[in-house]
């Protein structure tokens, strides 16, 4: 009643102004947008301003994290590319608010379809980042990013994504990634030896 609950939170006010200074002082300009200092102000033995200063400073990200999907393509020793995708469908089929469309590719003689889409499109406003596309895809040709600075002016515009937006390299996945690409390569590779070893047999 007499004010004192104001001069106490103003004084925790003060405290934590005052902290802020120190431990700047402490990490010598190195408290902010290093990766270092991020972690400490995520800690328990914080001191002053912990608030991370969005988007100069960005959270690290988790291996685990996912966004938007997007499709992997494979750089052969010519510098030509591949896609893993053979738009197959599995995954427009077990997409929960169906936004993913696949156009497929045809033989233009044969008629018959080529193991590579046409087209790929995801409406990004629509998808929930489940992760089931991902999941599912018998050829690891999909999979969630970590880019979750989306925002646009007009999202008619810029968030149907195609195929040429969402296509990138193996090398960005085992860059984002980097356990779960190993342990996918380790598998792949097993299997390519079993592989081998059952042809070697039947010769």
């Amino acid at each position: 009643m007499d004010g004192l609950g104001i001069v106490k939170g103003l004084g925790v006010t003060l405290k934590r102004f005052i902290g802020t200074y120190l431990d700047d002082i402490r990490w010598l300009g190195k408290r902010y947008y290093t990766r270092e200092g991020i972690e400490h102000r995520m800690s328990a033995d914080v001191e002053g301003v912990f608030t991370v200063q969005y988007p100069e400073e960005k959270l690290p990200v988790p291996e685990e994290f996912r966004f938007i999907p997007f499709l992997l393509y494979e750089v052969d020793e010519e510098g030509n590319k591949h896609d893993r995708c053979t738009s197959c469908g599995i995954c427009a089929k077990v997409c929960p608010p169906q936004c993913i469309w696949i156009v497929r590719t045809n033989d233009p003689e044969t008629g018959r379809p080529i193991p590579e889409p046409k087209e790929f499109y995801i409406d990004v406003d629509i998808c929930m980042n489940c992760g089931f596309c991902a999941e599912y895809c018998p050829f690891d040709a999909i999979k969630m990013d970590h880019d979750y600075e989306l925002a646009v002016e007009d999202r008619h515009t810029h968030n149907i994504y195609d195929k040429e937006k969402l296509s990138k390299p193996v090398s960005y996945y085992a860059g984002i990634r980097p356990v779960n690409y190993a342990r996918e390569e380790a598998l792949r590779a097993e299997a390519e030896a079993a592989k081998a070893a059952r042809k070697a047999g039947k010769a």
